[in-house]
C-alpha cells in the first residue's frame, strides 16, 4: 500500500450547490476549475442567467461526516441512507434536476472511512489517481477520494477550582497567613477565647471519624423510651391472668352450644289452614 494511503486527513462533512463566492457558506471550499483548468460553472443553457458551481466542507464541528456521493436520474429514487445536497443559490438560479449529486451522511463515530476529497474533471478520457469515478454530470466528470480520516482530536475541559476546595488542600502554606482582625480580637479577651476553643473541641469529638453529614442523624440526642401503650405488665399479674383461664373440655362445649331444634321441629309439623270457597259453603 502506498505511503499516500496511510496520510490522515480530514473528512468531507457536507456538499453543496452556489451560485458565486459571494452565496458560498462559511467555511465551504468553492470548486471553480476543473483538473484538467476548465472552468467548473454548470451553465449548459442560454436562458440560465447565472451558472452554479459545486463546493464542500470539512467542517468536523457538527459530528457528521460524508460516508459516500451517488448521482441519480431525475427517473431513479433516492437510495436509503441518502439525501439530496443543499443549495445556497442566489434568488432567482436554479439546479438541473435531470441529474442530481446526493450524498450519505452519518455521525463520526459509526464509520472508520469517508470521502475525503472532491474533484472535478472537465474531459471524460482523464484519470485521476487514487480517485472513485462518481458519474457524469453535465459535461462533468465527478470524482471522490475515500480513505481513513482524522477524528476529532478531544480537548480537555478546564477544570474551575474554587478557594472552598483550596482549603481541603492537605498540604500547608509555605509562609503564615495574615492574622485577621478576629484573631486580635480573641487575643485580647482571654475567656471568650477559651470559651470558643472548648466549644470547638466538643464540636470535634461528636462528629464522626469519615467528618460528613451522613454520619448524623434526626435521632442524635434523643433519649429513648418505650409508649407506654406497648409497655409489658409485670411478670406476677401475667402469671395470675393466665391461671385464672379455664380451659373447657368437648363435652362443656357442646352443653354451652346446644340447640335443640325444637321450634323449627314444632314449625315444621303445623298445618296450614284451609280457606272455604263459596261453592263449599252452599
Amino acid at each position: 500500500m502506498s505511503a499516500v494511503a496511510h496520510v490522515q486527513v480530514h473528512p468531507v462533512t457536507a456538499v453543496a450547490w452556489t451560485s458565486n463566492s459571494t452565496t458560498c457558506p462559511k467555511d465551504f471550499t468553492l470548486i471553480s476549475i476543473t483538473e484538467d483548468g476548465a472552468n467548473a460553472n454548470f451553465t449548459r443553457s442560454f436562458a440560465m442567467k447565472s451558472g452554479y458551481y459545486l463546493c464542500y466542507s470539512k467542517a468536523i464541528s457538527g459530528g457528521m461526516v460524508v460516508a459516500d456521493i451517488q448521482l441519480i436520474t431525475d427517473k431513479d429514487a433516492i437510495p436509503h441512507g441518502y439525501c439530496f445536497i443543499a443549495e445556497h443559490l442566489e434568488p432567482k438560479a436554479t439546479v438541473s434536476k435531470k441529474k442530481r449529486v446526493c450524498v450519505r451522511v452519518v455521525p463520526v463515530g459509526s464509520v472508520d472511512t469517508a470521502v475525503l476529497d472532491i474533484k472535478l474533471t472537465a474531459k471524460s478520457k482523464m484519470m485521476l489517481q487514487h480517485y472513485t469515478y462518481v458519474g457524469d454530470i453535465h459535461g462533468y466528470v465527478l470524482w471522490c477520494k475515500k480513505g481513513h480520516f482524522a477524528g476529532p482530536t478531544p480537548k480537555a475541559k478546564p477544570r474551575r477550582v474554587s478557594l472552598d476546595m483550596r482549603a481541603l488542600s492537605l498540604e500547608r502554606p509555605s509562609s503564615p497567613q495574615p492574622l485577621r482582625p478576629s484573631n486580635h480580637l480573641q487575643e485580647s479577651h482571654g475567656r471568650l477565647s477559651h470559651r470558643r476553643h472548648s466549644l470547638r473541641v466538643k464540636d470535634t469529638v461528636d462528629k464522626p471519624a469519615d467528618s460528613s453529614i451522613q454520619g448524623i442523624t434526626a435521632l442524635e440526642g434523643v433519649p429513648f423510651s418505650l409508649h407506654p401503650k406497648f409497655d409489658i405488665q409485670p411478670k406476677s399479674t401475667l402469671n395470675s391472668q393466665l391461671n385464672n383461664i379455664r380451659i373447657k373440655s368437648l363435652q362443656d362445649i357442646e352443653n354451652e352450644y346446644s340447640y335443640t331444634f325444637a321450634v323449627e321441629e314444632f314449625a315444621a309439623k303445623r298445618t296450614r289452614p284451609t280457606l272455604s270457597t263459596p261453592s263449599a259453603a252452599q
